[in-house]
C-alpha cells in the first residue's frame, strides 16, 4: 500500500537548515535575552533588507503585524477599511482590533485577489484604508490600488503573510503601500517555530510607532507614550530561527516555482480551474490551488488515494458567524463564494520529490479523466 503523502512536510527544510537552527536557539538560551534584543534586532536589519524597505519591526504574529500597522497609521473608531472576503479571518479581525470597520469588495474571478475595480465602487466617506491580501503568494494588482489610495487619498497596507519574496512591478510584495504585514507561523515559506510576525516599512515614524504599540506603547520601560498598546513583542528564539533560515528562502522560493510549474504542466489537460498567469509578476506559491465544481467529491477521492489536500479557504469572511456582525449574507459577493466553494490546496513543499509530486499528478489523471 503506497504511504500517505502529506499536505506539507517541514523535514527537509530542517535537512537544509537544521544544524543552524540548532545553534541559533543554542545561542539564545545561553544568551539568556528571550525578548526583543540583539537577535530581534538583527533580524529586523536583514529581513528589511531582503524585502527592500528601511524597517522591519518583528510582531509575536502576523494578525498583530496588521494591528499595530493599521494604527501606526492612525487608523481607529469610526474608519472603514476595504479588504477582500477570501482570505484568513485575521485581516478583518485586524481592522476591528483597530476599533474600525472591515468593508468587503468581490474579487477578481482570474487571479482570485481583492478587485480594484469592485473596490472603488465600494469606497465612501469614512474609508481610510485598502488592505489587499497576497493569496496564496501572488500579489495583488499593487500598482492599481498605488493609484486608487493616492486619488482618494487612502493608506495602503498589505497582507502579505503569504508571499515572502513575491514582487509585482519589478518590487518586492511589502514595500509598495505605507506598511507590509508578513507573518512567519511555521508553514510559511518563512517559518519560526511558532508565532511570529513583522512589519516593514520605509517611514521612521510608522515604523517607530509600531515598534512602542508592540511594546505596551512605550520607548523606554515604564515610560508609555501612545495609548492602545499592547503585548506583541517578538520572542528572540523565533527571531534567531528566522535569521537562520532567511538565508535559504531564495533558494526554498525558485524550488516551489520549479514545483508549481510542474504541476501547471502536468495537469493542463484536466478539468481543473489552474492559477492564472502572473507575467512578469512573482508567485511564491505559498500554497498551489486548483479549483474545481465537486471540490469535495474530489477531495474525498483523494484522500481515499492517501493524498491530503488543504482548502484555503472553505467558507469566505462574510459567512463566518464571526463576522455576521458585518451585515453581508450569501450572495453579496458572487466571485469569492464560488472560489471558496471550489478551491482545493494541493501538496507542496520545500524539497517536494518529483516522483510524490508524479504520484499527485497521475493520482489526479485517474480520477478525472
Amino acid at each position: 500500500m503506497n504511504t500517505t503523502i502529506p499536505f506539507v512536510d517541514l523535514e527537509p527544510q530542517y535537512r537544509d537548515a537544521g544544524a543552524d537552527i540548532e545553534a541559533a536557539a543554542l545561542r539564545v538560551l545561553r544568551s539568556r535575552q528571550y525578548v526583543l534584543g540583539p537577535e530581534v534586532e538583527a533580524f529586523e536589519r536583514e529581513f528589511s533588507t531582503a524585502i527592500g524597505t528601511r524597517y522591519c519591526v518583528g510582531t509575536d504574529s502576523g494578525t498583530s503585524a496588521l494591528r499595530l500597522a493599521l494604527q501606526a497609521c492612525g487608523i481607529g473608531p469610526g474608519d472603514e477599511v476595504i479588504t477582500t472576503p477570501a482570505t484568513f479571518i485575521a485581516t478583518v479581525e485586524a481592522i476591528r482590533q483597530t476599533g474600525a470597520r472591515a468593508v468587503l469588495a468581490d474579487i477578481d474571478p482570474a487571479s482570485w485577489n481583492l478587485d480594484p475595480a469592485r473596490v472603488e465602487h465600494v469606497l465612501g466617506p469614512r474609508s481610510r484604508a485598502i488592505i489587499p491580501v497576497h493569496l496564496h503568494g501572488r500579489s495583488a494588482d499593487l500598482c492599481a490600488f498605488g493609484e486608487l489610495c493616492l486619488h482618494h487619498g487612502l493608506t495602503l497596507v498589505e497582507d502579505a503573510a503569504q508571499a515572502h519574496l513575491a514582487h509585482h512591478g519589478g518590487r518586492r510584495c511589502g514595500t509598495m503601500g505605507m506598511a507590509g504585514c508578513f507573518s512567519f507561523y511555521p508553514g510559511k515559506n518563512l517559518g519560526a517555530a511558532g508565532e511570529a510576525g513583522a512589519v516593514v516599512t520605509s517611514d521612521p515614524e510608522i515604523a517607530r510607532r509600531v515598534a512602542m504599540l508592540r511594546d505596551f506603547g512605550s520607548e523606554r520601560k515604564y515610560e508609555h507614550i501612545l495609548q492602545g498598546g499592547t503585548n506583541a513583542r517578538l520572542e528572540s528564539i523565533q527571531a534567531a530561527i528566522l535569521r537562520a533560515k532567511l538565508p535559504f528562502l531564495e533558494g526554498w522560493t525558485q524550488d516551489r516555482e520549479r514545483i508549481a510549474l510542474r504541476y501547471l504542466e502536468g495537469l493542463a489537460d484536466l478539468p481543473l480551474t489552474l492559477p492564472a498567469a502572473v507575467g512578469s509578476d512573482r508567485h511564491v506559491w505559498h500554497v498551489f490551488a486548483v479549483r474545481h465544481p465537486r471540490r469535495d467529491w474530489l477531495r474525498q477521492e483523494l484522500a481515499a488515494r492517501g493524498i491530503e489536500t488543504g482548502i484555503h479557504y472553505p467558507k469566505p469572511v462574510h459567512l463566518q458567524p464571526a463576522c455576521q456582525y458585518l451585515g453581508y449574507r450569501e450572495g453579496d459577493f458572487p466571485h469569492a463564494e464560488a472560489y471558496c466553494r471550489e478551491t482545493l490546496s494541493l501538496p507542496l513543499w520545500t524539497g517536494m520529490p518529483d516522483s510524490v509530486q508524479d504520484r499527485v499528478i497521475e493520482t489526479l489523471e485517474s480520477i478525472l479523466r
